[in-house]
């Protein structure tokens, strides 16, 4: 699925800690959240799971999209 849209994520853009983590979570709140993935309008340096950009809550592209995912 990469490489289709960016995925909005819920995370607030922010450094992690240095240590091995799994889901690592970013700050409580801030000013940008998280885009990951890249999209078609992206060269494939921005192709990947690890990619993250930070954006504005409120900006729109034909580039950003989301993957619905319910708690088990």
């Amino acid at each position: 699925m990469l490489g289709n849209v960016w995925e909005w994520v819920n995370d607030w853009y922010g450094g992690y800690s240095a240590d091995a983590q799994t889901n690592p979570q970013g700050p409580s709140s801030g000013s940008y959240r998280v885009r990951r993935g890249g999209s078609w309008f992206n060269s494939t340096h921005f192709v990947g799971s690890s990619v993250r950009y930070y954006v504005t809550p409120d900006l729109s592209d034909n580039s950003f999209g989301f993957r619905a995912l319910r708690a088990p």
